[in-house]
């Protein structure tokens, strides 16, 4: 395993990214801050950096673009399916982790009324001048999540060009299980100057946020690293990432009015969508999918004869 370069990316994916949310520690005005998003999206684009650089600089790679995930062999006819999964997948997982969290009673719907959507909103009522159907409300937030998932996948491959094309590979050597954990706990814990400000996890513990955070970072990260692994190519990866981020507002969408959406327990982030993700790992093992297996060629004994076999 190449420590120094794995190390060095460490570094440079946390110190600039941790040094972005300053400002929302200087002036008091946290996540609240009006510049946060600016913050928020550079700091996802420092593990991408990091990554360039180590790959470049530090650890030098004669195709670094390729050793990323950026580039393969045979461009995206051989990965467009992992993209499609990559777009859909979250979307549906999304809505099966709020199904279980209704089921679970952690959940408070209202799957064809809206109210909590209406609710959030402010529309006016049905009936009145210049009302707005809560269907309609609730069609157009559902097309923004499909659009916005797109416009999400940039600042996702910032992060996922760090974490699945470089970390994950060069974690390799720990085998998959321990790739996808060590990645999966680096990538949460990055997270730590926003999570003490309330990201994401705001009405529970510190620590608790923080070990929720961990634990939903290993469960997603493998579920990623698979994408980035099964495709050799870090865009199924990027694309799942940013419709992971924009499927977040589905659990307002089919909330219900008075029950306010607690990510501790609801959706992927919660406790309850935990099951999902753990599901979907599962269904990968049981058909043979995970860990993902390698092609490799091997030199004949007579020149020009290739061997090809397929390792874990």
């Amino acid at each position: 395993m190449d420590v120094r370069g794995t190390v060095y990316f460490v570094v440079l994916a946390y110190a600039p990214a941790w040094l972005l949310t300053t400002p929302m520690w200087l002036t008091g005005e946290g996540l609240s801050w009006e510049w946060a998003p600016v913050a928020l999206t550079l700091m996802m684009l420092m593990p991408s950096v990091a990554a360039v650089v180590v790959t470049k600089w530090i650890s030098p790679s004669s195709a670094s673009l390729r050793a990323l995930g950026l580039t393969n062999p045979g461009g995206i006819k051989n990965w467009w399916r992992y993209a499609v999964l990559g777009c859909v997948g979250p979307l549906l997982a999304v809505l099966l982790a709020l199904l279980v969290g209704y089921l679970l009673g952690v959940y408070k719907s209202d799957w064809t009324g809206f109210s909590g959507l209406v609710e959030q909103f402010g529309a006016t009522v049905v009936g009145e001048q210049n009302q707005t159907s809560p269907t309609a409300l609730a069609l157009t937030q559902l097309a923004q999540v499909f659009l916005f998932g797109w416009v999400h996948t940039l600042p996702a491959l910032g992060e996922e060009l760090g974490w699945r094309g470089y970390l994950t590979k060069a974690l390799l050597p720990l085998g998959q299980p321990g790739s996808f954990l060590t990645t999966g706990v680096l990538w949460g814990l990055w997270h730590a100057p926003i999570l003490l400000l309330g990201y994401n996890y705001p009405t529970v513990p510190i620590v608790v946020s923080f070990l929720m955070m961990g634990c939903f970072c290993v469960l997603v990260g493998t579920l990623l690293s698979w994408l980035r692994l099964a495709s050799d190519s870090v865009w199924p990866a990027a694309i799942a990432h940013g419709f992971l981020n924009s499927a977040g507002t589905m659990a307002v969408i089919f909330s219900q009015a008075g029950h306010p959406v607690d990510n501790a327990s609801v959706g992927l982030l919660g406790w309850s969508g935990w099951i999902v993700l753990i599901l979907l790992i599962l269904v990968l093992i049981m058909i043979g999918r995970l860990p993902v297996r390698f092609e490799i060629t091997r030199q004949g004994i007579s020149k020009g004869v290739e061997r090809r076999s397929r390792k874990a």
